[in-house]
């Protein structure tokens, strides 16, 4: 019952860290919540994940990517991005890059299995299923983690992938900043007549509502509405033909006629970011560390940087003889992910707060803010270049 690591949670961050730290040949244990074959094969969540080029490069190395069939793969060729009823959109062309595209969707319970079945073909952890952790107690010769139905386990160094509410933060008294923006994202597939492109869009409208259009393949996107929670809780109940009436009206006819072809999947949205991403034999990777706003598709990408940042932390403590839970490298984890993170984070939340508010101040900010980005080539250009590169 004793392990060097103890991971919680067997989400995508947690399943990617144990592969990234297979090479340490290190003891692992994996605690999920889930019994193991809803690990194996996860049901669709309604979340298409955009992937940056580095995360898919990740996905390679760590043996998951050829595991995806490639008809579930999605190509993210250009974004654009709309204010209100304005025809002006602000246009983010792979091309510009000098790349083919600027990622791929991806649904994001086809990485999950792929993930799962590469950490237990290669042996990278041993999965503890249907385990609750019911407190953990840091000792100075390891951490112990206490399960409800009584179990008891030991390791040098525990790591929270437990979701961005989570419990193993709060028990080992990390406390984390929380914006809760009173509003409800809704997802669903569905078909519509005029052609996408693979053109992905955000539309920022009024009356509190933003739409967003995933291009996925055979003229399939993933519409996500985000709006307020009782609005959400109204289209949730709506028959399939009431729905796609109301939102080929809400997208003012530019896609033709919208027709539901999946079940509806309705999230909260609420940012969060950790005080500290690590503590003494605890680090946070994933959601408990940093847990996004959707709206700039970067929240998967950064858990996945995070597992690996964490493993390569663990590799130069080892290479130096030095113990997992030494403070110097987890410290300089911590650091990374945190300047990776941070800029990024604040100005998601700065854009979602901002195009989701009607004042009138609001709205001519809004509209300056889209034109001044659409005629400056160079800002594009400098946007595009970080995302392709990440």
């Amino acid at each position: 019952m004793r392990y060097d690591i103890a991971v919680v949670g067997a989400g995508s961050a947690g399943l990617a860290f144990a592969l990234a730290a297979a090479p340490l040949g290190l003891r692992v244990a994996l605690f999920d919540q889930q019994p193991e074959a809803q690990l194996a094969d996860p049901p669709p969540d309604g979340r298409e994940i955009a992937l940056t080029h580095a995360s898919r490069a990740t996905l390679e190395r760590l043996g998951a990517w050829s595991r995806i069939p490639e008809a579930e793969v999605s190509p993210l060729k250009d974004a654009q991005v709309f204010d209100g009823p304005s025809l002006l959109a602000l246009r983010f062309r792979a091309s510009d890059a000098g790349a083919d595209a600027i990622g791929q969707l991806v649904p994001n319970h086809w990485i999950r299995r792929a993930l799962y079945e590469a950490v237990t073909e290669r042996g990278a952890a041993t999965l503890i299923t249907g385990a609750r952790v019911a407190s953990v107690v840091r000792g100075d010769d390891a951490v112990s983690l206490t399960l409800e139905d009584g179990r008891t386990f030991q390791a040098a160094l525990l790591v929270a992938a437990d979701t961005r509410f989570s419990r193993v933060r709060a028990q080992v008294g990390i406390g984390a900043s929380q914006l809760d923006f009173q509003r409800t994202m809704m997802l669903v597939r569905m078909t519509h007549d005029a052609p996408h492109g693979h053109v992905a869009w955000e539309w920022f409208g009024y009356g509190g509502q933003t739409l967003a259009l995933l291009p996925l393949n055979h003229n399939v996107s993933g519409i996500v509405v985000t709006m307020a929670h009782a609005e959400i809780a109204r289209l949730m109940a709506l028959s399939d033909a009431a729905l796609a009436a109301e939102l080929t009206a809400r997208f003012d006819g530019r896609l033709g006629r919208m027709t539901v072809v999946s079940p509806r999947y309705a999230y909260p949205l609420v940012a969060v970011y950790a005080h500290d991403f690590v503590a003494r034999r605890v680090a946070l990777i994933g959601d408990a560390a940093v847990g996004m706003h959707p709206v700039t598709a970067h929240g998967f990408n950064f858990g996945l940087a995070s597992a690996v940042r964490l493993a390569e932390a663990l590799t130069s403590a080892l290479a130096a003889g030095a113990p997992l839970h030494a403070p110097r490298h987890l410290l300089a984890y911590e650091r990374a992910h945190r300047r990776a993170t941070w800029p990024l984070y604040q100005a998601t939340n700065l854009v979602a707060t901002l195009y989701t508010r009607d004042a009138f101040p609001a709205r001519v900010a809004r509209r300056a803010a889209l034109a001044a980005a659409a005629w400056f080539r160079p800002f594009q250009q400098a946007v595009l270049k970080q995302v392709v590169a990440q």
